[in-house]
């Protein structure tokens, strides 16, 4: 069921190979045995965990520049959009930062598979790592821009229509996802003024 609505809802927009296929449906069986004891996402029903975490992380992916790239997943939390990030982008370096303990631990089970992943588990603030690209969801603007802009020059963020501060960053205009009104893709880059 897991593969039919995933490809049903990227159809036009990115084809898979059965591999990142069976990977992505791994992370998702995981992530169902897992979220009953662990809160790792409040989403439920299988097209709208689809959609929300893994449609929109492989949107983002799409959108980054190509090449390889390394790539910090801020605030992970079940693995959004980095492991998806990590999947469609074997070329790349993905590292998902959380600095929740336990979902730290799922993210290593669920990406043990995968050698273009790591996991961090600290505050996003003290990484002292430094990369191409960071990533995120579901966080404010002001939280992400301070985040971000330790680590890496650009970022792409999945949030709503919420206008973005000018303070770190220069946004581009948001990219509204396929799936619904709600959702966007803001991409900005690091202001050196």
């Amino acid at each position: 069921m897991f593969a039919e609505v995933l490809r049903q809802r990227l159809e036009g927009i990115v084809e898979l190979s059965a591999f990142q296929v069976a990977q992505l449906e791994k992370h998702f069986e995981l992530l169902k045995r897992w979220n009953q004891v662990l809160n790792l996402t409040s989403v439920q029903g299988i097209e709208e965990i689809v959609e929300r975490h893994y449609c929109e992380s492989i949107f983002l992916a799409k959108h980054l520049p190509s090449g390889t790239l390394r790539i910090a997943d801020i605030g992970s939390g079940a693995g959004f959009p980095g492991f998806p990030v990590a999947v469609l982008r074997p070329e790349s370096r993905v590292s998902l930062i959380e600095s929740h303990q336990r979902k730290s631990v799922f993210l290593r089970e669920s990406s043990r598979d995968l050698p273009n992943i790591k996991v961090i588990a600290k505050r996003a603030e003290i990484v002292e790592d430094r990369f191409d690209w960071s990533v995120s969801r579901a966080v404010k603007f002001s939280e992400i821009e301070e985040a971000a802009g330790l680590m890496s020059g650009c970022i792409s963020l999945l949030a709503g229509l919420e206008r973005p501060a000018k303070n770190r960053f220069t946004w581009n205009a948001p990219i509204q996802l396929p799936w619904g009104s709600g959702r966007f893709l803001w991409i900005g880059k690091q202001c050196f003024t």
